[in-house]
């Protein structure tokens, strides 16, 4: 390759680093190259039918007020069912008030208003940083970009990275911290429930890992996806799984594009007014020893309209260990994963191109 050419595919890599919004705001009108997917791997006509097969999907809906009713047991067993058939639910009266939860979906949505000099401030590659701006879904290994740009926020601990997160707009910071803090105790509480849904309530391991939970991890993201030219020949969000305990996401808009792996078909999930959407993730698949499972997800995106979503995944603390509980572990149901941590996380997103579920397929123990 001559040195003009070479600098050429410099220049036009830089371009797509800087994320689909700035492209969107240069006037594309048809999908570049770098974003176009495989035929196998576009959503392709599936569209067409979507829905149909909407129509015979109904995802559970857990009434989060029920919890601390005399139908406890019930909601409880929903839950264990929920996470055992679909690895997803839809939680209503969840608790974050609405209008924490309308500033953070305002004041996100201004964040990629924001003009591109600002937004790239908070550019970065390492993935300890506590506030980072990017593309993709991993812009450093994917061989084909998805059409997505994001906004990380690192939340624990709060009070020592709350300083660095955006300052503009100005009062993003403000509206962030409130919905991470009742995110927050929302997600212990389900871990409660989960807890006890598993047995695991009032014993010894529960009680540590209630411990445990209480200086876990936390980051948001918030998925911003423009409108897109070509919808069908690319991604928001590739297939994957969650790497965390529990995931809690928030469709801050009614456009469609959350779609999960049921049943061997691709179906979207309906935003449902004033409901989060609750998923199982890989370290829960583990710490279950099986029982619960993570299940592949992605995201579509919409021809003439943009979409915002916000979620708080959470987990262990970075430097806990994660291991399938021991009571859940006997003769009929032995041991089927090894110990993992975030750094094996970590190295492993590091190496290569993240697809599918292999992260968690490479902790599996063959029985």
């Amino acid at each position: 390759m001559s040195p003009a050419m070479n600098l050429v595919s410099i220049e036009t890599e830089s371009l797509y680093q800087k994320g689909v919004k700035n492209l969107c705001e240069n006037g594309i009108t048809k999908v570049p190259k770098k974003y176009i997917l495989p035929i196998p791997d576009r959503p392709k006509s599936e569209n067409e039918d979507l829905s149909v097969v909407n129509s015979n999907l109904k995802l559970p809906i857990l009434d989060f007020a029920q919890l601390q009713s005399s139908n406890r047991s019930e909601v409880i067993a929903s839950l264990a069912k929920a996470c055992e058939e679909y690895g997803f639910f839809q939680l209503t009266n969840h608790g974050i008030a609405s209008n924490v939860i309308s500033h953070m979906s305002d004041a996100s949505k201004r964040f990629f208003e924001l003009p591109y000099d600002e937004r790239s401030k908070y550019m970065s590659n390492d993935m300890f940083s506590p506030v980072r701006c990017g593309t993709s879904f991993n812009q450093n290994k994917d061989g084909v970009f998805c059409w997505r740009d994001f906004l990380k926020l690192s939340c624990n601990p709060l009070e020592d990275l709350l300083p660095y997160w955006p300052a503009s707009p100005v009062d993003l910071r403000q509206a962030a911290e409130a919905y991470s803090k009742q995110a927050k105790f929302l997600y212990l509480m389900l871990v409660e429930a989960i807890l006890e849904s598993l047995g695991l309530v009032n014993s010894e391991v529960g009680d540590n890992y209630l411990d445990e939970f209480e200086d876990g991890s936390q980051l948001m993201v918030v998925n911003h996806y423009p409108p897109c030219p070509e919808p069908d020949l690319t991604l928001g969000m590739p297939p994957h799984s969650d790497y965390g305990f529990l995931t809690l996401l928030h469709q801050a808009d009614d456009v469609k594009g959350l779609q999960i792996h049921y049943q061997g078909k691709w179906v979207s999930v309906e935003p449902l007014p004033n409901s989060l959407v609750v998923n199982v993730g890989d370290h829960l698949e583990i710490f279950s020893n099986g029982k619960y499972k993570s299940i592949l997800h992605r995201v579509i995106v919409n021809p003439s309209r943009p979409r915002t979503s916000i979620a708080s995944l959470h987990s262990l603390s970075h430097n806990r260990v994660v291991r399938p509980s021991p009571k859940l572990i006997d003769e009929a149901n032995p041991r089927r994963y090894r110990d993992t941590d975030f750094a094996t996380f970590l190295e492993y997103l590091s190496s290569c191109e993240p697809k599918e579920k292999n992260f968690l397929k490479s902790r599996r123990i063959d029985l």
